[in-house]
């Protein structure tokens, strides 16, 4: 009898071609009934998420420990402290003190800034945390739970929910959203008198749901009941995000695709470049592509069969893009209009922080300011450190060249890099610094994390 990994290899192996018939594609008929296929889903669920969630414990410190008086704008606390695990024997100086290759070879590079899987990576798609689940259900009536996994990462390492909107056409009115979640339910009566005609018809295209590759009216779905689909705010909730999780169509077999942690859409409209490594050049490109190409995970044979939909660029697209360049970053009172610190509002910490940002940590090369982004693309060659290895189903190699976020309001948007791998800013910070072997102290990375905290 094959075991739980053979099984899940095997359906991905049937789905993209890692083996004797390979293909890029995804098969359009299937050999399984789906009341076959989601019972021997269901009888395999407990296992798939008792090996991720092992996976997460080894890897990271998942108690829930909020740092003091450090919230979102909203008010969820925002958790403190280093979480990935290390290795025995080695400690954050030591591991800084050694080249990238007596690291790799001593296996030493830390488990948690090892590339991050899917829940079920020779499965994947997407799958959502269960406050938007909820939502969604109560509001809508529409389903997004999946039979097959669930989300993965605790709530307490995930945003605020739901998310604060601002709106750079409105900053008079702060906090547009009233504390609820914009759905096709509310949409009009929130934003009525707000937004012009094109913009409030843009909005209600972005809370419309639409088949998607799990979610949709056929039988080759992850629903128990045929779906109306997902709608782009599922995860890119209220203009920002859920820390809604996918797989990047871009690579085949399987193995090689990258998981997705959903960016933000606040600001997008000073940002030349969208999706983590496709490198979109427009917000107009990166709704398309969405809708036509992500959303089946990059294959548009199978988007034809489950009712792919094809929206207009003239007019749907361009409304679309309206609204989304609209979102603001949140209020950052401590900085000036060039984005950095008036020092008569801050801290000496959030002061020494600035200085390192700018010098010994090497962060504005990337991320410069007001808004800490170069609007490029950069490989940061972590491979370096590590022996290509298979983790739960992913090949963990080179990640390849990743866009440069904007750090504005990224206190905001836990958790971090593409594929939400480190869960706190020490996180990010302690993973910089041994990639750029900038060689901070740990009163120099405190700094730095209370720099972040007020951009």
């Amino acid at each position: 009898m094959r075991t739980l990994v053979g099984l899940a290899f095997a359906c991905a192996a049937a789905a993209y071609g890692q083996g004797q018939d390979k293909s890029s594609y995804t098969p359009v008929v299937l050999n399984e009934t789906f009341p076959d296929a989601m019972a021997r889903m269901k009888s395999e669920k407990a296992a798939v998420m008792k090996r991720q969630m092992d996976l997460l414990r080894e890897r990271y410190d998942l108690r829930d420990d909020p740092a003091p008086r450090v919230t979102m704008t909203r008010g969820k606390p925002v958790q403190r402290g280093i979480r990935v695990r290390l290795a025995p024997g080695t400690s954050w100086e030591s591991l800084a003190a050694m080249t990238p290759e007596r690291i790799r070879d001593g296996d030493l590079f830390p488990q948690g800034f090892l590339p991050l899987p899917h829940p079920n990576h020779p499965q994947g798609g997407m799958v959502f945390p269960g406050f938007e689940i909820d939502e969604i259900k109560r509001q809508e009536g529409r389903d997004l739970s999946r039979f097959d996994l669930d989300f993965d990462l605790p709530d307490h390492f995930l945003l605020e929910f739901p998310a604060a909107i601002f709106l750079t056409t409105r900053p008079d009115l702060g906090d547009v959203s009233r504390g609820m979640l914009v759905t096709a339910d509310n949409y009009y009566e929130l934003f009525d008198g707000i937004l012009n005609p094109k913009q409030i018809e843009g909005l209600r295209l972005l809370v419309t749901a639409f088949p998607q590759q799990q979610f949709n009216g056929t039988s080759d779905r992850r629903s128990e009941r045929p779906s109306r689909g997902v709608a782009c705010f599922d995860c890119h909730a209220n203009g920002h995000t859920n820390g809604a999780t996918h797989l990047s169509g871009d690579a085949r077999p399987q193995e090689f695709r990258h998981r997705i942690d959903t960016p933000s859409l606040r600001g997008v409209n000073i940002q030349l470049l969208f999706g983590s490594q496709r490198a979109l050049k427009t917000v107009e490109d990166f709704t398309e592509f969405e809708q036509r190409g992500a959303y089946f995970d990059g294959d548009p044979v199978i988007a034809t069969k489950k009712g792919v939909n094809v929206l207009e660029r003239g007019s749907q697209v361009q409304f679309m893009a309206e609204f989304m360049e609209l979102l603001d970053f949140p209020p950052a009172p401590k900085l000036d209009i060039f984005g950095k610190l008036d020092p008569q509002k801050t801290s000496p910490s959030e002061l020494r922080g600035q200085d390192l940002f700018f010098g010994k940590a090497q962060c504005f090369v990337c991320h410069a300011p007001p808004y800490y982004t170069d609007n490029s693309m950069h490989n940061l060659q972590a491979e370096r450190f590590f022996k290509t290895r298979m983790i739960n189903g992913l090949t963990a190699g080179a990640d390849g060249p990743i866009k440069t976020f904007p750090l504005r309001g990224i206190k905001d948007s836990p958790p971090y890099l593409h594929d939400g791998r480190l869960l706190t800013l020490e996180d990010t910070v302690e993973y910089f610094n041994l990639i750029l072997a900038t060689k901070l102290g740990a009163d120099e990375k405190s700094d730095v994390v209370a720099f972040l905290r007020v951009l």
